[in-house]
């Protein structure tokens, strides 16, 4: 078995998409930021990734980003596997933060399609192809076209995943499910295929996905990872009880801009302070009543935390 293979068998499951906690002042605390890990880890998550988009990251230097990596691949320690966000809409910032990755001891990197700029196809292959010939950690690619304005092909991904080694899956963020399904016909069935879209968690695991990276988790982190450990132990209707079971929350979630909706059921579970960083913010009054409403219907919320931030 390759190390390749080794790693695709096991960087799979929820690995949780931890969100950047920060102070009032959007300075960020590290503090919670350690404790919210040891909590997904204690949980069940499969693995941890930070500065993806539940992290903020653009709205972070690249320093910042490294620090936070740091503190994440220390916190862990060993414990799951630990895979952060390293794309960004500049490439060289991108092959930095990847590099930044191997050399902390990172288990891989998930590297978005670069956002507002809208490379074609041949540019995102070179993109990617340059990021993965200048490590030798595992590449999990990162294909959100709602955030992006640009679709990562099947034909590019299996593209990549026939010239690039380390490349060994990819985060599909995409509604379309039959480009998903294509994904693995064209990539090969062995490619592993994330879910990044919460209500495709169980049905991109019928397809033969590896898991998923869901927003979700940072609330729920135990019935999202048990969505794949019910799959995996072939509990096929467990799995799917949880699917319609989760279903609820994960609407609530996304009633607005990711994070927001998270940082704020956090913040009534007493986990952290809702605060995102301008130009985002915490969702309107009404929004967070419902929010409210479902986590309280789920028995998240402490009854001292019972109302709305």
């Amino acid at each position: 078995m390759t190390r390749m293979t080794e790693a695709k068998a096991r960087l799979k499951g929820s690995i949780a998409p931890v969100i950047t906690p920060f102070h009032e002042d959007e300075s960020i605390d590290f503090d919670t930021f350690r404790e919210l890990i040891h909590w997904q880890i204690d949980e069940g998550s499969h693995g941890i990734s930070v500065t993806g988009t539940s992290g903020e990251p653009s709205s972070m230097t690249v320093e910042e980003r490294e620090q936070v990596m740091e503190t994440a691949c220390k916190t862990v320690n060993g414990r799951v596997p630990f895979v952060p966000g390293t794309g960004s809409v500049n490439h060289n910032e991108a092959l930095r933060l990847t590099k930044a990755a191997q050399e902390m001891g990172a288990d891989g990197a998930l590297v978005i399609v670069p956002y507002y700029n809208k490379p074609n196809q041949h540019a995102l292959y070179k993109h990617f192809k340059t990021i993965a010939d200048a490590v030798d950690i595992p590449l999990i690619l990162y294909n959100i076209p709602g955030r992006t304005a640009t679709n990562l092909e099947a034909d590019t991904i299996a593209a990549l995943a026939a010239d690039c080694p380390n490349i060994i899956g990819v985060k599909e963020s995409n509604k379309d499910f039959e480009h998903v399904n294509k994904v693995l016909l064209k990539a090969g069935r062995d490619f592993n295929l994330y879910s990044g879209i919460e209500v495709l968690c169980y049905p991109m695991l019928a397809i033969g996905g590896a898991g998923h990276i869901s927003a979700t988790s940072n609330v729920a982190p135990a019935k999202v990872a048990d969505i794949f450990n019910e799959w995996e132990a072939g509990n096929v209707k467990s799995a799917q009880a949880l699917h319609y079971q989760m279903m609820p929350l994960n609407d609530v979630l996304f009633r607005d801009t990711n994070p927001a909706p998270a940082k704020a059921a956090l913040g009534m579970m007493g986990k952290i302070k809702p605060v995102l960083r301008k130009p985002l913010d915490v969702p309107s009054d009404s929004i967070q009543q419902e929010i409210h409403d479902v986590l309280e219907s789920y028995g998240y919320i402490r009854p001292s935390y019972a109302d709305p931030v």
